[in-house]
């Protein structure tokens, strides 16, 4: 026996065998709940043949038959909760084979080379991770359909329904075809182990207890169904605890079977591979908290996140030495030509993004729309400055500080009975002894709280628009989460006051920039909005800043406003 066939059946085995002890926290639950119905039914059969007299031994027969009815019609309850409960699946964008022939082709390639079942159907998520993911109903009988690949049904067996592969849509455009292959194939391998009966039934049995309990504690049910959901979702959290090791275990052996079997399948271009892995994982949270937030908060998502990945891991390459050599990878074929139109998938999966990440509808409006990275810059950047500039006046209004002279050479006056949006004002009350910033700070996070409370209110409703008219979705993906408010995964913690405060006045500089200096938005692929002074970017804004808002001190700010060539007594554009 080979080493990778020992460590692949070991696996399958001990998976098999933890799935056999998972089954029997069920039937022992089983038996535990007919207990009482089989004592009842021995006493009151003994006092029907006379073995018992009446009296004592009559009423304890009946006090154990009607324990039993009441432990019966419970475990009838938990039975039909975990039997018609709805797991949740992950959302996710659906890709019919029709639209993605050629990668439905590879993955049932792979499937044939590690000889296991093929997927049933492929569906992308905005994330950087692969996994399986059974799609049955748990009422649904498994063995009811078979799978079949390329010739037909496999090898003509009636076997459970493969599961539904998922891939991260970063890795169809960062990865080669070959290198894509590579790393789904100890995903793929995964759907052997899935086929056996008593892993699914295993699973199913999870799942199913899993989703009782979340419908037990779903909020909104009316009272006369709360102590009886209660009461099942008590039982049913008790059996998933019993569950618990031994479905961990049996996850991590079938893990390991898996990775045996794939052993033998790209194995040297799968390390490769794998770095690839985690450098898009990087790149893409580089690019959702640095580049997509700002234009989420300001109700545009970028269209073509995807592509962006491409464009971030190649300027990282270009700054980074540990990345050097990765830009030579992007002359082969891209995994996304396996897409017909890889445009429209990733329009979809950078909607979902969208929603998953920091929340809206399913569909495009006037405060939610789409915006290409062309136009980033201007309908992004630009804006969000002008924004928080005018905010950050607001705010000063509100707290009746007027422009005055200027610190420095620079001065700014008041205009009429309100003062002139200029950046001098907002250094001069920075920077002037005893200036209650945090008053400042305060002033403007309450001002964002209104200015989010009065925004387009957001709504899961709408039919999918995430699906981009591919074949095959016709709901939500969201729907199935039920009322869990959005966003599922918030990518950053609130910000600070300081943090706030920091902000809007870098967007009032870089305003003042654009306005008196010739200086254009711009954006940076790892770093987000950013200021081009003479075509290149200016990164070392932030320290003077945080010097005049922390400290008090504007003299690193006055002679960073000197190099640019930034008048601090001029008009600035709001809006």
């Amino acid at each position: 026996m080979s080493g990778t066939g020992s460590v692949e059946e070991l696996g399958a085995h001990a998976a098999r065998a933890r799935a056999v002890a998972l089954l029997r926290v069920r039937s022992r639950a089983t038996a535990l709940a007919i207990l009482p119905a089989g004592v009842a039914v021995v006493l009151l059969v003994a006092g029907a043949q006379g073995h018992i007299g009446p009296g004592v031994w009559s009423t304890v027969s009946w006090a154990v038959a009607a324990c039993a009815v009441v432990v019966l019609l419970l475990a009838a309850a938990v039975a039909v909760t975990v039997a018609r409960a709805r797991p949740a699946v992950s959302p996710t964008v659906p890709l019919a084979e029709a639209a993605a022939p050629d990668l439905y082709r590879l993955v049932r390639d792979l499937a044939d080379r590690l000889d296991v079942p093929a997927p049933s159907a492929i569906e992308l998520t905005p994330d950087c991770d692969s996994w399986l993911e059974d799609r049955t109903h748990p009422a649904a009988q498994p063995g009811a359909k078979a799978l079949k690949g390329p010739g037909g049904t496999r090898r003509g067996r009636r076997v459970p329904a493969a599961p539904v592969l998922v891939i991260g849509s970063p890795f169809l455009w960062w990865m080669r075809v070959a290198e894509l292959r590579a790393v789904l194939a100890p995903v793929v391998a995964g759907t052997g182990p899935s086929a056996h009966p008593d892993i699914a039934a295993a699973r199913r049995f999870v799942r199913g207890l899993d989703a009782a309990v979340a419908d037990a504690a779903a909020p909104g049910q009316v009272f006369v169904r709360r102590i009886p959901a209660a009461c099942v979702g008590w039982i049913a959290r008790m059996l998933l605890r019993g569950c618990r090791v031994h479905a961990a275990e049996m996850e991590r052996c079938v893990a390991a079977a898996a990775s045996g079997r794939a052993q033998e399948v790209d194995y040297g271009l799968r390390i490769a591979a794998q770095e690839q892995v985690g450098l898009a994982y990087a790149g893409w949270d580089r690019l959702l908290t640095r580049v997509a937030l700002p234009a989420w908060r300001m109700g545009r998502w970028p269209s073509r996140l995807d592509a962006g990945v491409v464009s971030a891991l190649t300027e990282l390459s270009r700054r980074d030495r540990l990345a050097d050599g990765f830009t030579s990878r992007l002359g082969e074929r891209p995994a996304c030509d396996l897409i017909e139109e890889p445009g429209a998938a990733d329009e979809a999966a950078s909607l979902l993004a969208a929603r998953l990440f920091h929340g809206g509808p399913a569909e495009t409006g006037p405060g939610w729309a789409p915006v290409d990275w062309q136009q980033y810059p201007e309908e992004v950047v630009d804006r969000k400055w002008r924004t928080e500039a005018a905010r950050l006046h607001r705010v000063l209004d509100a707290m009746g500080v007027a422009a005055s002279v200027s610190v420095g050479a620079q001065g700014a006056a008041a205009a009429g009975g309100s003062a002139v949006p200029t950046l001098a004002r907002v250094i001069d009350h920075l920077a002037t002894p005893g200036a209650d910033s945090e008053a400042l700070a305060e002033g403007i996070g309450a001002a964002l709280a209104r200015d989010e409370e009065t925004a387009e209110p957001r709504s899961r409703t709408g039919s999918a628009a995430a699906d981009s008219g591919q074949a095959g979705a016709g709901t939500d993906p969201l729907d199935l989460w039920g009322p869990v408010p959005l966003p599922l995964f918030p990518l950053q913690p609130p910000r600070t006051g300081t943090e706030l405060l920091t902000d809007h006045v870098v967007a009032m500089v870089c305003c003042a920039a654009v306005d008196t200096a010739g200086a254009a938005p711009g954006l940076d692929w790892l770093d987000g909005p950013a200021l081009l002074v003479d075509g290149g970017r200016r990164s070392d804004l932030g320290s003077p800043v945080l010097s005049l808002v922390e400290d008090g001190d504007a003299e690193p700010l006055l002679s960073w406003l000197t190099s640019v060539g930034v008048r601090t007594d001029k008009p600035v554009r709001l809006s």
